[in-house]
């Protein structure tokens, strides 16, 4: 029975457009992530598996010698490393379950994958220009993202910001499991989203499957957590002296084709509740509900609390009262206030859906375009994702556009290098890109989605255009 049920939830999961099963919402086979004696068919374990060299990773360090294992039994160097040894690819179109672009692509070309959080290739990315006033302008690699240590494959820690904003955790610790739990001890226990973890003198649901595509938990079984987030009491043992976590991972529903081009359609992730809550905590002081009451710490509001419900007063001639979400479901672009709810949605600024049950959430994760409702319920909230993505992408702060500059679109086009409009040529617009890579950073979208002259989207919650 075991073997007939892995077989079908491996059809399933091929159909659904995912290439693996691997970890099934919990923790994977053992010898996936470890190496007991560091050989398999008589060679060593680590070294970059993707980069098709013989005992040399991509960093241009030797390998670990047969029967010498790396840390903890891992396969790659180091935490990243092995994930990546999985989740990194040399694909020319976006790929499943691949986060990273690898190798990294060439100057002039952008990272190929469009996963809802980004490609890691990003941080290998650096750009430079020169302003229209005549200063140079440089938008660097590690500012593009969060910045994973993962040696086999050329990515490094943060030079700058040494712990995280508004917390402790050390840059040079960064890796994929200091916010996913490659054990996956936490699961959603029934239809309406509640979250438990395993501990000891304690008992509950098996996970069966995995929980960030929609499939609900059953009497005799639970399904895992978005994404394999780690949950609150978390920390690592590679990480001591860090303070645990201290909230659950956020429930969102996923479509299961969810790495691709949105230059047509967009990929519509279903956040429900906890995003903002579950960063706080690498980001407290960010993210601090008590300290952040009626915005007295001057920070933009996130969170379950923050919803769009709250009146704006920011519409020329609107009346008092006028929330974000009205101004959300009016604004279409710059100086266009035409829209209505039913075709308001972005993924370029998400929103928390404000409910944790799994159906209502699963009917809205989809990327074939049926789905493009925006606010409508009241209980929708900002979360940190609204303006950046989790893992890189191609502008400074990880945001979602380029927040650093007045202007997205100039005369109808995306800014570049080699903009033909002489304008868009400017380092303060293209941050250095050319045409095509800024298009890909904006997810492969054609400028003419836009206004002829775009500016910034922090104007789809408060139109100031």
């Amino acid at each position: 029975m075991k073997s007939f049920r892995f077989a079908l939830a491996l059809v399933a999961t091929i159909a659904a457009g995912n290439a693996w099963a691997f970890h099934d919402g919990g923790v994977a086979y053992c010898d996936g992530c470890h190496s007991m004696h560091n050989s398999s068919g008589n060679k060593s374990m680590s070294g970059g598996r993707n980069t098709g060299l013989t005992g040399w990773n991509s960093g241009g360090k030797a390998s670990t010698v047969q029967f010498q294992g790396n840390n903890y039994l891992l396969q790659g160097s180091d935490n990243s490393s092995t994930c990546l040894n999985c989740h990194a690819a040399a694909d020319t179109a976006p790929s499943s379950y691949h986060v990273m672009t690898f190798p990294a692509p060439a100057a002039g070309s952008a990272p190929v994958e469009r996963t809802p959080g980004g490609d890691f290739a990003w941080l290998t990315q650096t750009y430079k220009g020169t302003a229209s006033y005549g200063a140079p302008v440089t938008s660097k690699g590690e500012r593009h993202g969060h910045n994973v240590v993962a040696q086999d494959y050329g990515l490094v820690a943060d030079a700058t910001l040494t712990t995280a904003p508004g917390g402790n955790y050390p840059a040079a610790s960064l890796s994929c499991a200091s916010c996913h739990d490659p054990h996956s001890r936490a699961r959603i226990t029934d239809v309406n989203g509640t979250i438990t973890n395993t501990a000891f003198g304690s008992a509950t649901l098996p996970i069966g499957g995995p929980g960030s595509y929609g499939a609900a938990p059953t009497a005799d079984e639970a399904v895992g957590v978005y994404r394999l987030l780690a949950p609150s009491n978390y920390s690592q043992m590679s990480v001591p002296g860090v303070m645990a976590f201290n909230a659950n991972p956020p429930v969102a529903v996923a479509p299961a084709t969810y790495n691709r081009t949105e230059a047509v359609t967009e990929t519509r992730v279903a956040y429900g509740a906890g995003m903002s809550e579950w960063c706080s905590n690498c980001h407290r002081s960010i993210h601090n509900d008590n300290v952040n009451a009626a915005n007295t710490a001057l920070i933009h509001p996130a969170g379950n609390g923050a919803k769009l419900t709250a009146t704006a007063n920011n519409l020329a001639g609107a009346a008092n009262g006028t929330t974000i979400a009205a101004i959300y479901n009016a604004y279409k672009k710059s100086g266009d206030l035409t829209g209505t709810s039913a075709g308001s949605y972005t993924s370029l600024v998400p929103y928390e859906e404000g409910t944790t049950v799994i159906a209502t959430l699963a009917g809205h994760a989809v990327n074939d375009g049926t789905q493009t409702g925006g606010p409508s319920l009241g209980s929708e909230n900002v979360s940190c994702l609204s303006c950046h993505r989790a893992h890189a992408g191609g502008f400074d702060s990880m945001t979602r556009w380029n927040n650093k500059a007045e202007f997205l679109t100039l005369g109808g086009q995306w800014p570049g290098s080699d903009s033909p409009v002489a304008e868009g040529a400017y380092g303060q617009y293209s941050m250095g890109m050319n045409q095509a890579t800024y298009q890909a950073a904006m997810y492969d979208r054609p400028a003419t989605n836009f206004a002829f002259a775009q500016r910034s989207l922090c104007n789809k919650c408060h139109a100031k255009d």
